[in-house]
């Protein structure tokens, strides 16, 4: 929960041709819908090919009604990063790790990975998977459907690969405020799945998890929800379920030193994981019961923001300069020493950068009506090193916001950069 904000569905956080808003026209938008109707139609079948083929296909006649456009928009599969990074915010999400099966190695890791990857593409394209799809999606667009691949620490034993393991992969320490359920933190392999669709998202999920098949089994699964795309009048900051605007100072890709923070370089090392990132994941539970009972006034001290617009305390806009050292009237700091947004400034941590992209998260209510629910922190960084972790050691040592918050679960996970036309995610790893 850095005073960093989460990437907007705005051009200016969207990297050019990552995102492609397909607007309706007329014949010139194809759907799961048009695909499968197609294939009805003219009796093709629906394997690798043949789906492929009936997607084209699709006659420019077709009188089916246009999709709007949240569920026409495409993200690229293929590309220099994975999407689902500095992809806008997506209105649902699941992220899930995988173990691998007792005697899966590298061979069957490989398969895997070239499975998910054949149809992560597919489904981002918004076309039906190769094998049995499920028909859950079946009436929707691509709707900004992400999938994103990633390794954790245990994932290069298992497979023989210790070597090619990198430092910055090393388990993240411990600390003093984790409660942390080891069952739901870290895993051989883990995904990030998000869309504009409910739907579309489960499907993902659900034929991710079909294609694993006997090589991987789910270690742990969590859901996650952000506000939907044209849900407020003007695009803003996200705002998480204390009521706050959840960061404002998040890196943004048009900064000269945007790469250098989040991705791994050219020729970084290893070598495969180039214009790859490592994702920190955790989920954060909000005690929300005990946040609803302060003022707003004692909210927006605990933060270092108002709670109303997300400017700094010391005065302006949300995009406002905070001047750490204004007093009031009796000599105090205005921004209190253990504001949240205090302790997280990049400035306040030696220039420590990570890019936030997260959902929340409502799984019910305990027996005594207090809501399971908070954020599924997701962070993106060259070096969790150099990101996350010196940031999490101030909070620990300090943070107002601890208070009222508690880490669950977490992880750690190389997320390898973005596959080449004909690659699957991991090819560099597995088959060098």
């Amino acid at each position: 929960m850095a005073d960093q904000p989460t990437p907007e569905a705005t051009t200016e956080n969207t990297p050019p041709g990552e995102t492609v808003s397909q607007k309706p026209s007329s014949g010139g938008v194809f759907s799961r819908r048009r695909l499968l109707g197609t294939a009805g139609a003219t009796g093709l079948a629906l394997g690798a090919a043949g789906g492929a083929a009936g997607y084209a296909a699709a006659p420019a006649a077709d009188k089916a009604a246009p999709l709007a456009s949240l569920g026409a928009d495409t993200v690229m599969f293929h590309g220099k990063h994975q999407p689902g990074i500095t992809t806008a915010l997506q209105a649902r999400g699941h992220l899930v790790a995988f173990d691998l099966a007792a005697g899966a190695g590298r061979k069957e890791a490989a398969a895997l990975l070239r499975r998910w990857s054949t149809t992560a593409q597919r489904l981002m394209a918004g076309q039906a998977a190769a094998q049995n799809d499920t028909d859950v999606a079946r009436d929707a667009g691509p709707s900004s459907l992400t999938v994103t691949f990633g390794f954790g620490n245990s994932f290069f034993a298992r497979t023989g690969l210790e070597k090619q393991r990198p430092v910055a992969l090393d388990p993240l320490p411990d600390f003093s405020s984790d409660h942390l359920d080891k069952a739901r933190s870290n895993g051989d392999l883990w995904v990030q799945i998000g869309a504009d669709d409910a739907l579309v998202a489960f499907h993902a999920l659900r034929t991710l998890q079909k294609d694993a098949g006997s090589a991987a089994r789910v270690r742990w699964q969590m859901n996650g929800f952000n506000r939907s795309p044209g849900a407020t009048a003007q695009p803003m900051t996200a705002r998480n379920l204390m009521g706050q605007i959840d960061g404002t100072r998040n890196p943004k890709p048009s900064e000269s030193d945007f790469d250098r923070r989040i991705f791994v370089p050219a020729a970084g090392d290893p070598a495969w994981m180039a214009n790859g990132s490592y994702a920190v994941v955790r989920r954060i539970r909000m005690l929300l019961d005990d946040w609803e009972k302060l003022s707003v006034k004692a909210q927006e001290d605990v933060v270092g923001r108002r709670k109303s617009t997300g400017a700094p305390l010391t005065g302006g806009t949300e995009t406002t300069a905070m001047n750490l050292d204004k007093t009031d009237a009796d000599g105090n700091l205005v921004v209190p020493l253990n504001a949240h947004a205090r302790i997280t400034r990049p400035d306040q941590n030696g220039g420590a950068a990570m890019l936030r992209r997260p959902f929340s998260f409502h799984d019910g209510f305990d027996t005594d009506g207090v809501p399971d629910a908070g954020l599924l922190f997701v962070c993106w960084q060259a070096d969790p090193l150099r990101g996350f972790v010196p940031v999490q050691r101030k909070l620990d040592r300090g943070d107002a916001l601890s208070t009222f918050i508690r880490h669950e679960a977490s992880g750690l996970f190389a997320v390898p950069g973005g596959a080449a036309e004909g690659e699957y995610v991991g090819q560099r790893l597995l088959e060098a």
